[in-house]
């Protein structure tokens, strides 16, 4: 197998995106790498990033897992994914540590939208779970829906209304988990507020 082939499997193998060091681990030098760049046979996504040229099976989803692995889905995205939104977001709402933001800034494949969290709050709620056939870390129901409180001011109305009330009708909630991270996350009194009236009604 010449090394075009073996760059091109490599890459397969990787599921669409391959590293520098996926090529290395198969024999295939950096500077082979430039070369076959320069050549056409593979194309560079970012530094150290590549996938196979006009690759249309490249998603979101999986360039996400590659270049932000770290990354938490959160607040708009994770409301859509969980059926409480029907608002498709144009950027997808990631939560990163507050010390990513460099490499949030260097992300330019795919719209971000990221929420800096702090290192304590960070793994709460956090959860994997399947997009489009690509796992990702994502928060919760209830860490999602105690976002919602905490971010209120930053998400329409009409979203945070219909999120809160999708939420209450969930056969899937977990109120106990909803009363701890509130608690965690010093928004107890605002969320059981307004969700005590939506599960008496």
């Amino acid at each position: 197998m010449n090394k075009r082939e073996l760059a091109k499997k490599v890459i397969l193998n990787k599921g669409g995106i391959a590293k520098t060091s996926d090529f290395v681990l198969d024999g295939i030098k950096k500077y082979e790498v430039a070369t076959l760049c320069k050549e056409g046979v593979i194309e560079r996504i970012r530094r150290g990033f590549y996938q196979l040229p006009q690759n249309a099976i490249v998603t979101d989803e999986r360039i996400l897992k590659e270049i932000l692995p770290g990354g938490i889905i959160c607040v708009e995205s994770a409301l859509f994914h969980y059926g409480y939104s029907d608002f498709s977001p144009r950027k997808w709402s990631v939560a990163v540590p507050r010390t990513a933001s460099r490499t949030v800034k260097r992300v330019q494949e795919i719209p971000l939208k990221p929420y800096f969290i702090q290192k304590n709050f960070l793994n709460l709620g956090k959860t994997i779970d399947n997009f489009n056939g690509i796992f990702l870390a994502v928060y919760d129901r209830e860490r999602t829906l105690c976002d919602c409180f905490k971010y209120r001011t930053k998400l329409d109305n009409e979203i945070f209304n219909k999120a809160v009330n999708a939420y209450a009708i969930d056969n899937n909630k977990n109120l106990v988990n909803l009363s701890r991270y509130a608690k965690e996350m010093k928004l107890y009194t605002k969320v059981m507020n307004v969700m005590e009236v939506l599960l008496n009604g």
